[in-house]
This record gives C-alpha cells, sequence and structure tokens, in this order.
C-alpha cells in the first residue's frame, strides 16, 4: 500500500515506487501483477532444521537494498531494489514444480556451479523433483531433448569448467520458446547469460506474462568482462583475473629474459577493460595497460611508442597488457566501418593483439632504416582468451555462484518473476531486467581505480595532444 507523500507507477519497463524523500524502489513483477487470486503455501524451510537455528532468515517484503551506499547528507535516497531472499510464503507447491535451467553465450567459469546449486537449492531447500537442463542455450527448447538434472547428476560439476547443458549464442524465437515451455508443463525458468541473454529473458516474461502463465522467469546474469551495470561484478570476474596472471606471470619471464624484452598479452575486455585493469594491478608487473575506455594512440610525443622506448631503456624489458576492445578505432577497416556481427549481435572484433605486436615490430625496425640508434626488440605475444574462459570457478566465485542460485531460487518460490538476481554492494537483491540491460558497466578513467593504476604501471594517460 501506498503511504502519505508515495506514488506507484507500473509500465513496460517495471514496477517503481517513489516517495517525497527521494527514496525510489525499482521493484520486480509478481505474479499477483496478473493472477490475482494465485495460492500461496507455507515454506518448507521453516521446517528445515538446517535453517531453524538462523533468526530472521526469512526476508521482509520492505526489506530493500540500496544503489548508492556513498552518497551526499544532503542527497535523496536514491534507487532500491528488492532484498533476495526466502519469503515464509510461497507460490509453489513441491510436487508442482518443473523447472527448467538454460545457459547461453560464450563460457565463463562458474557456468556449472550456478547449475548445481540451482539443482540443489530446489531439491534439498524446496523438495522439488523435476528439474531439467535445456541442451544447447536457447535453440534447445525447440528440440525435445532435454537433460533430466539432480543432486546426484551434479555433484561434482563445480569442478569442471564450461557447462554440462552446453550453451549456443542467438537461436531465440520468442513464441517458440514459450511454447515449449507452456506444452512441456515448465513453471519455473532459470536463464543464465549476459546482457543480451537478459534481454531475451525479458521478452520471454512479457510473452509468459501476456498469456497469463503462472510462469516464474528468473535470470542470473553471465559476463566474464564484468560490464553489467548496478550490480557489483558478475560471477566468474574474479577466476578471470586470477587465470590472467599466468599469461601475465608468463609474458613477464619472457620479456626480462632476453635484451630489450617486451611481452605482450591480449585479455578480454570487448567494450569494457575491468579484466585487463584488475589483473594489471593483481600482477604489479606490468609496465602498460589499454582498454576501450581510454583511447591511446602510437606515434609522437607522449604515444605508445615514445614510453615502449623509454620503459626498454630503463628496465631493459616491459609487459603490455591490452583489452580486447582497445584501439579498434585505429585498427584498419575497424567497426566503425563494419557491420559484421556474432549469432548474439555483437561486433566482430579485429586481433588488436597481433595488429599492436606487429605494429611495435614495424616501428623498431623503422628506426634501424632511418639511421637511428638501433634498438633491436624482442617481442612474445600471448593470448589466453580461450583458456581463462574454459576453467572452473575459484572459490570466492563458487561461493557468489552458490549464493547467486539460491536467491533465484528463493525469488521464483516466492512468486516473482521477470527479475535477475545479484550482488548490489554486498546485498543481493531482485533487479528488473531493463536495469541491467540499457547500458553497459565501464571503467571510469576518472575514478580512483584507474588512478592507482596510473601510478602502478607509471603510463602516461595519452591525454597529452599528438604533435
Amino acid at each position: 500500500m501506498a503511504t502519505t507523500g508515495e506514488s506507484n507507477e507500473e509500465n513496460s519497463t517495471g514496477k517503481i515506487v517513489a516517495r517525497d524523500d527521494g527514496y525510489v524502489l525499482e521493484d520486480v513483477p509478481h505474479f499477483l501483477d496478473y493472477i490475482p487470486n494465485a495460492k500461496t503455501y507455507r515454506n518448507p524451510l521453516q521446517d528445515n532444521p538446517a535453517y531453524a537455528v538462523v533468526k530472521q532468515y526469512f526476508v521482509d517484503s520492505d526489506d530493500t537494498v540500496a544503489q548508492k551506499v556513498v552518497v551526499h547528507k544532503d542527497s535523496p535516497r536514491g534507487i532500491h531494489f528488492r532484498r533476495a531472499g526466502p519469503s515464509q510464503r510461497v507460490y509453489f507447491e513441491s510436487d508442482d514444480v518443473h523447472a527448467c535451467i538454460v545457459t547461453c553465450g560464450g563460457l565463463c567459469p562458474g557456468l556449472n556451479t550456478v547449475i548445481r546449486e540451482i539443482v540443489c537449492g530446489l531439491c534439498h531447500m524446496y523438495g522439488v523433483k523435476r528439474v531439467v537442463g535445456i541442451d544447447g542455450g536457447y535453440r534447445g527448447f525447440y528440440s525435445r531433448n532435454t537433460i533430466p538434472l539432480n543432486p546426484k547428476v551434479v555433484n561434482n560439476i563445480h569442478k569442471r569448467g564450461g557447462t554440462i547443458i552446453g550453451t549456443s549464442r542467438g537461436g531465440h524465437d520468442t513464441k517458440k520458446i514459450v511454447d515449449c515451455i507452456q506444452d512441456r508443463g515448465i513453471n519455473q525458468v532459470y536463464i543464465i547469460g549476459g546482457d543480451g541473454t537478459q534481454k531475451g529473458a525479458a521478452v520471454i516474461f512479457e510473452e509468459i506474462r501476456r498469456r497469463g502463465l503462472k510462469v516464474a522467469v528468473a535470470g542470473i546474469p553471465k559476463t566474464i568482462d564484468n560490464d553489467i551495470p548496478v550490480i557489483d561484478k558478475s560471477f566468474g570476474f574474479d577466476s578471470a583475473v586470477e587465470e590472467a596472471q599466468r599469461a601475465i606471470n608468463a609474458a613477464h619471464v619472457e620479456a626480462e629474459s632476453t635484451e630489450n624484452g617486451i611481452g605482450l598479452v591480449k585479455l578480454m575486455g570487448r567494450y569494457s577493460g575491468f579484466i585487463a585493469m584488475y589483473a594489471t594491478l593483481a600482477s604489479r608487473d606490468v609496465d602498460c595497460c589499454l582498454i576501450p575506455e581510454s583511447p591511446f594512440y602510437l606515434e609522437g610525443k607522449g604515444g605508445l611508442f615514445e614510453y615502449i622506448e623509454k620503459r626498454l631503456k630503463e628496465n631493459g624489458h616491459m609487459v603490455i597488457v591490452i583489452a580486447e576492445g582497445a584501439g579498434q578505432e585505429l585498427l584498419p577497416g575497424s567497426l566503425k566501418s563494419t557491420d559484421q556481427r556474432d549469432a548474439s549481435g555483437n561486433n566482430l572484433l579485429q586481433d588488436v593483439g597481433i595488429w599492436l605486436s606487429q605494429k611495435i615490430k614495424d616501428h623498431f625496425s623503422k628506426q634501424k632504416k632511418i639511421g637511428q640508434q638501433k634498438m633491436a626488440i624482442c617481442l612474445k605475444y600471448i593470448d589466453p582468451t580461450y583458456m581463462i574462459r574454459a576453467i572452473p570457478s575459484n572459490a570466492s566465485d563458487n561461493v557468489y555462484c552458490t549464493l547467486l542460485a539460491q536467491s533465484a531460487v528463493h525469488g521464483a518460490m516466492a512468486g516473482h518473476t521477470g527479475f535477475t538476481v545479484a550482488s548490489v554492494n554486498g546485498r543481493h537483491a531482485y533487479i528488473p531486467f531493463h536495469c541491467i540491460t540499457e547500458k553497459q558497466n565501464k571503467v571510469v578513467i576518472t575514478d580512483r581505480m584507474w588512478a592507482r593504476l596510473l601510478s602502478s604501471t607509471h603510463q602516461p594517460s595519452f591525454l597529452t595532444p599528438r604533435v
């Protein structure tokens, strides 16, 4: 119910509750929005001895999570999200649940852990007996083949990389997918994927709501690049940063073992440079980090070539980390002049690592030809992209994946739908799809973290005008 000074608004993007003090709740849809007579049942967790000892285990319907925790004292209270967790009343009886899980897009550490914990959460916490995996991404809905999942099947999958139910890009046909959900009697759909996948999940939810089906649609956001907004981080990111250290360490060993050695490592980061930035900060062996958010140039004063020469003269070697989306505007036939996309709708990037390594070699070869002091270099290029994507998640990500999966299960059982789940300022929350799909999370180069990186690498900002 609205209180004094409170307004409620519902539109195509979600439910919004706003108060005069600036408090805004970006709420998620619920069965009661379009099935007003939906029955509720006592949450079986109330009889589970494992949770009986936890006081205040169930969330209050008025509990919310603030999007921003650092605010000026005179600022309005800002945007909040519904806190994730189990409710005392649920909208499914255990025997009536028929859940499915689908993974879409590229691989990412932690996919199998999320699958495992959704299955175990449904079965162990709520007594669900029917859970299936959709084989091979969205297009798997069109197939009659599903993969039966139970705690025994998924017991050890968190120790493996990849996804046991397969994945693919594209293949989204809303009508066919919802027809399949309806025909098979599925009433809980767990969709694991990136921003494109979550956009697809939002469309699936809208069609389910239009048909008036009692089907919960829950998303778990996945992107190894950490480029989803609002949330603290995406699962698999910590594992990726940790695994990237192996490539950087190898590049450093190669570089320092030869005169004027250069180690060049290309890391993931199509539009956002978080992996490159955090891997650089974690390593402390990197002399230059290049990301999409910070344009750079090669020639002239303050350019990359000048810095490489300076670093080699000082240290005799250097390590460069470059995100895959950095410097694309410098490549011939750049993205601005091509419309090629993959099945997920992402721009196809040219290999900036190969391009940059050749440009560096050409620069030092040209020095010799024009009579400058010869500086022979030895450059080694390392691209660990697929090695990083394919690893199992580390301990930190395993815990995070567990909490994400259990929060998604609690939300679906409580009748919430059309939501994604993630950590916001250290607290798990239910977030409307539109909040994470309307823009991308990017490194802010005026932020303290980027300043820390510049202080660590001593690289130029590349803001000096070219001459």
